[in-house]
């Protein structure tokens, strides 16, 4: 006997059990079930990556998070102290560094507990850590990219439109801009407060990872890290700068403005430390679209997992160093303040260009009103001339 189904009621009755098993893992996860572990109740849970297994990665990603923590704390700290404390003026570009540095510097704030559990190879915090610690640190991951982008874009508009730059470098402008990309980056971490959970393995230690109860879940998470954070951003900040550069080989001003050096700097170095942290993402993807080739996939990324992130963790500490390295001709004459010297000279950089600009349009104007002028003067001295030539041939 055949059933007749509506298809939309079926659609209704599907998304209704969709929202209620999401509403279920949001409970789930900030709620700690006696007798499971702590563990999400799945019955057929996807594979957890278990970074634990590689014994090389733990040791390289250990000692590269120490390097890391040894040089960020101080560094994006001294970054924050010279911006606050000794720089006469706050540009847009000065107040974009400064919040990389407030969210670089919260991030190495958290290595040591990564660097502990990593040695131990057992997470010991408990399971509210393992979700906040986690969620931290991607949402630092999306702010550090947002704002980095917002620098390229400032610098397009500097460069291509100045004519707009005061409407878009107002207080109150960047205020909101930060704002909603504070807001936009804690948003877009959310999956990892209900994904990020602990897990008790055969050998009794415990690993902080995420657990999802189907793949697509999986690809729907590690996609939106890589898509949001990384590929369409990367993009933007792009075709920024070719235009940027485009047009300053079409200008007669192609000295290489400081602050564009120094941003330049940081979206590259931004690329090379996080680019294995989206491959290894896009591996995690690909085990769960692709059928048949999970074992081979899970094999590859796991062993890459610990190192890919121990790097990405290491592109917050790099920036203090590339400021020193573009600032260096201030240390001699400004000593600990160099790098507030460096602020303010990035935030003259836009307003030279833009009096640059000025100066060349105001001389355009006054070189075509002087051939105006001149041009006046010959036809009336022409004309003066025949009118002599007239009045003397008469008498």
């Amino acid at each position: 006997m055949a059933v007749v189904v509506n298809p939309g009621l079926d659609r209704s009755a599907g998304l209704q059990e969709q929202i209620i098993l999401f509403i279920l893992i949001l409970i789930m996860a900030f709620t700690q079930t006696p007798g499971l572990n702590s563990c999400l109740p799945t019955s057929n849970p996807t594979p957890s990556s278990n970074i634990l297994s590689s014994v090389e990665g733990t040791i390289a990603g250990a000692l590269i998070l120490s390097v890391a923590c040894v040089l960020g704390i101080p560094g994006n700290l001294f970054v924050i102290w010279s911006v606050v404390a000794r720089t006469q003026r706050c540009s847009v570009t000065a107040t974009l560094i400064l919040n990389l540095a407030c969210a670089d510097g919260m991030l190495m704030l958290l290595t040591p507990f990564f660097i502990i559990y990593l040695v131990k190879r057992n997470w010991i915090f408990g399971l509210a850590m393992c979700k906040v610690l986690y969620y931290f640190c991607c949402a630092n991951m999306y702010a550090s990219i947002f704002l980095i982008t917002l620098m390229s874009l400032h610098r397009l508009v500097a460069v291509v439109w100045p004519q707009h730059l005061a409407a878009f470098s107002t207080r109150k402008t960047v205020l909101r801009t930060l704002l909603a990309i504070w807001i936009l980056a804690l948003a877009l971490a959310g999956p990892v407060l209900v994904f990020r959970n602990i897990e008790t393995k055969k050998n009794d230690s415990v690993v902080c990872d995420c657990l999802h109860s189907r793949s697509e879940y999986s690809v729907m998470q590690y996609s939106m890290e890589t898509v949001l954070g990384f590929l369409l951003p990367y993009s933007l900040i792009l075709v920024s700068y070719v235009r940027v550069l485009l047009r300053i080989r079409r200008t007669r001003f192609q000295r290489r403005i400081r602050s564009e050096k120094l941003i330049l700097i940081i979206v590259i170095t931004f690329a090379v430390f996080w680019l294995p942290y989206h491959v290894v993402n896009m591996l995690q993807v690909s085990e769960g679209l692709v059928v048949g080739s999970g074992t081979n996939i899970r094999k590859i990324r796991t062993m890459m997992r610990p190192f890919a992130a121990a790097v990405a963790f290491f592109s917050s500490c790099i920036n203090p160093i590339l400021y020193t390295c573009v600032g260096k001709q201030y240390i001699r004459r400004a000593g600990l303040a160099f790098m507030a010297r460096l602020f303010d000279a990035t935030g003259r950089d836009s307003a030279s260009r833009k009096s640059q600009n000025q100066q060349r349009e105001v001389g355009e104007n006054e070189a075509l009103r002087e051939k105006e002028s001149e041009s006046t003067t010959s036809v009336n001295t022409s004309v003066n001339v025949k009118a002599m030539r007239v009045q003397n041939g008469k008498q």
